[in-house]
């Protein structure tokens, strides 16, 4: 509503203030107005063929075709042509822009008429762009063709040179042209902004508020003729001001797009955290419990004192892992994330670690996640059970791969599965790299320490 009385304010002060001078001769202006507008076109263009590819919907699919063809007539057919006109070139047609920008406004008013929910299967979106790309070109084609034999839609004769009255002026045809076209404008922006009341659609309050100048701007090419002279005037800049509309929509779109994905970005960390609690902290705390019922009913058992201990480390270390990965401020690469994860290990267990990783590894946030735990279990139990006096840690990309060696005293494989505390760890990291598909691999033999391998593929 208030730029639709922004709009008639305007036009109508146009109209009965004859003595303020709306008009600036400026031909270069046309040049870069059009140019502007055409770039913002083709961004909001491509907006909505983003959402077009992520819903499949019939209206973003005619939203971002007329957007394109409006491009097109802005920036190749009368850009362009201004352009070398003022270079001393000869003037291409006219009507070429005109018909075109007509075609973009038949598919403008199309979208905001379509059913909402109607979907276009992928299959049919290719043809329908392909044909609309051919009727576009082929109407560009024979209008430019046959421009020299065709009347000037307005004679550069009759264009005012004031706007101090109004003058309808030009060919029947140019005129009922810009009155359709008006009148298919007015018509999308009750559309549009009847939809995104319903919809709470913030893009499409914006599409509607820029019909509604795009409207107005036909009033006032029909009362002031400027599209073709070198004058500027009113209606040439509600039109400019209908592209600002759409920026400003964009803008608005993108960084609600970026909200949201850090949103997302949240809720998925929260998740990971609330996932690694309950597979790592619950589950040792879970089990000290259960230990603890053993230990009441059969004290001084040394061997369920054993698994207490070691179920407690874990358990430690899962919590200063949570808590690092909470408090982690730092934005360097992931071998600096590692080097200051192991240094902890080795800090808190007395045992001297040496860490070689590529400064170029990238992980997602679950493969890191997954290497950092991989490395803390694999060092817990090279220090308690394979009383290591050193331990390696070796990450390098391409392809992806982390290696953990000790020089301990090492176990037989094939023989046992004490080495992680029952198995328990083994089967953790297990289970933590194939769930990522890499392939988990160790490597012991008594005296020889130990080798943990994690390979993706």
């Amino acid at each position: 509503m208030i730029v639709t009385a922004g709009c008639l304010a305007g036009t109508s002060l146009v109209i009965v203030l004859p003595f303020i001078d709306f008009a600036y001769r400026a031909p270069a202006l046309h040049v870069v107005l059009e140019t502007v507008s055409s770039l913002v076109a083709l961004l909001v263009c491509f907006l909505f063929y983003g959402r077009f590819r992520r819903s499949g919907g019939l209206q973003e699919l005619l939203l971002a075709c007329s957007l394109a063809v409006v491009a097109v007539a802005n920036l190749l057919l009368a850009a362009i042509p201004t352009a070398l006109a003022l270079s001393g070139e000869e003037e291409l047609s006219r009507w070429a822009p005109l018909v075109v920008r007509l075609v973009g406004t038949v598919l403008l008013v199309s979208a905001a008429l379509s059913p909402a929910g109607v979907r276009v299967r992928g299959r049919l979106a290719g043809p329908v762009v392909l044909l609309l790309a051919l009727l576009v070109t082929g109407l560009s084609v024979l209008l430019l063709v046959l421009g020299g034999d065709l009347p000037p839609p307005v004679d550069p004769a009759d264009v005012p040179t004031t706007s101090s009255r109004p003058v309808v002026t030009g060919h029947p045809a140019a005129l009922a042209v810009q009155a359709v076209s008006g009148l298919l404008y007015a018509v999308a922006a009750v559309a549009f902004t009847r939809r995104s009341a319903r919809t709470q659609d913030d893009l499409l309050r914006f599409v509607g508020a820029a019909c509604v100048l795009s409207a107005f701007a036909r009033v006032n090419y029909l009362l002031f003729p400027s599209l073709y002279s070198e004058y500027v005037y009113v209606g040439d800049l509600l039109r400019f001001a209908f592209y600002l509309m759409l920026l400003t929509g964009a803008g608005r779109e993108i960084r609600s797009y970026w909200a949201a994905q850090a949103q997302a970005a949240v809720l998925e960390d929260r998740r990971r955290l609330a996932r690694d609690l309950h597979d790592g902290l619950t589950q040792e705390l879970a089990y000290i419990w259960s230990q603890s019922r053993l230990l009441t009913e059969h004290p001084g058992d040394l061997a369920v004192v054993e698994r207490i201990n070691g179920a407690s480390a874990r358990a430690l270390d899962e919590a200063r892992t949570a808590i690092a990965a909470l408090t982690r401020t730092s934005t360097g690469s992931f071998a600096a994330v590692l080097r200051e994860s192991v240094e902890g290990l080795a800090s808190r267990y007395g045992v001297p670690a040496r860490v070689e990783a590529a400064e170029s590894v990238e992980l997602s946030p679950e493969q890191g996640d997954a290497v950092l735990r991989i490395v803390g279990e694999a060092f817990r139990n090279a220090v308690r059970h394979g009383e290591a006096s050193t331990v390696e840690v070796v990450l390098n990309c391409p392809p992806l791969a982390l290696v953990v060696r000790d020089d301990g005293v090492g176990f037989e494989v094939d023989a046992g599965r004490q080495a992680g505390g029952g198995g328990f760890g083994l089967v953790s990291m297990r289970e933590r790299a194939e769930g990522l598909g890499a392939a988990f691999g160790v490597r012991s033999a008594l005296g020889a320490g130990t080798t943990v391998e994690v390979r993706w593929p």
